[in-house]
């Protein structure tokens, strides 16, 4: 497990990464993975990633996880390797600039969002 500061500041950057509430990403991993013919189980909706993320938004930086804390540093450098979070939100305007905002946000990062 991580040391205090270092836990400290990945929280920090994890939260500052993901700019979707739990409810937001929840609606969103619903929405995503819902057909003409149903909609998944809540607990069912999205990538394991995505699940994994709002679990941890649900928590208490006290009850991560080393699973958590893995989970947490990808998506931190997955959201900073595909955005610089500080100039956001780009237009969106290819069918690529809609694949990517759709990936970011099943990490719960909303590139439209201020």
């Amino acid at each position: 497990m991580a040391d205090a500061l270092e836990l400290d500041t990945l929280w920090e950057d994890f939260h500052r990464v993901v700019n979707m509430t739990s409810a937001e990403l929840a609606a969103w991993l619903r929405v995503r993975d819902a057909d003409d013919e149903a909609e998944p189980l809540p607990d069912e909706a999205g990538t394991p990633t995505g699940r994994h993320v709002l679990a941890i938004l649900q928590k208490r930086r006290t009850d991560l996880t080393d699973a958590d804390i893995r989970v947490m540093y990808r998506v931190v450098d997955t959201v900073d390797d595909l955005v610089d979070v500080e100039n956001e939100p780009e237009p969106e305007i290819t069918p690529e600039d809609t694949r990517r905002r759709h990936r970011l946000m099943t990490l719960g990062h909303d590139p439209l969002k201020p």
